[in-house]
């Protein structure tokens, strides 16, 4: 999955396999608090291949030591990027789909980001584009990588 062959990250670590090394640490700190409180972590994130290529990937781990949740750990990976393919994101792009993910509307997100409301638009609008959608509730279901055939409306 990652591009490396057996027994090339042997004695490696995880670090590797992240965009960035900022990437890792901020992931790495938010799955310890989980493992300590209920034994378990999973979440899905962007990973990086041997080549450098992102892709997002499902992980989950169950800690082997609780009271040191990575010094023994079992995790395992699975690719997702035959039905939700990665999207490069600017920073901004990333703090707007969040926003707008949350429920807030141009106005409140310019307000939060210090911007102003036409700027918010132009992120909205290249969100738009690279996720090839035409509304919001369209552009959170693209980003969420389901599809919306598998979104029931009760």
């Amino acid at each position: 999955m990652f591009g490396y062959e057996s027994g090339e990250l042997n004695d490696c670590l995880f670090e590797v396999l992240y965009p960035t090394q900022d990437d890792f640490v901020k992931i790495r700190d938010r799955g310890v608090a989980d493992l300590k409180e209920t034994n378990k972590y999973w979440d899905e994130r962007v990973m990086a291949r041997k080549d450098g290529a992102l892709f997002w990937v499902r992980v989950r781990g169950h800690s082997l030591t609780p009271e040191d949740p990575l010094m023994r750990a079992v995790w395992s990976f699975a690719d997702l990027s035959g039905h939700r393919p990665y999207q490069p994101l600017s920073p901004r792009e990333r703090e707007v789909a969040l926003l707008l993910a949350n429920g807030r509307t141009s106005k409140e997100i310019a307000r939060d980001l210090g911007i102003s409301p036409r700027t918010v638009d132009v992120h909205r609008a290249n969100l738009h584009k690279k996720f090839s959608v035409t509304n919001t509730n369209a552009l959170i279901h693209a980003m969420s990588g389901v599809p919306s055939e598998r979104i029931v409306n009760l």
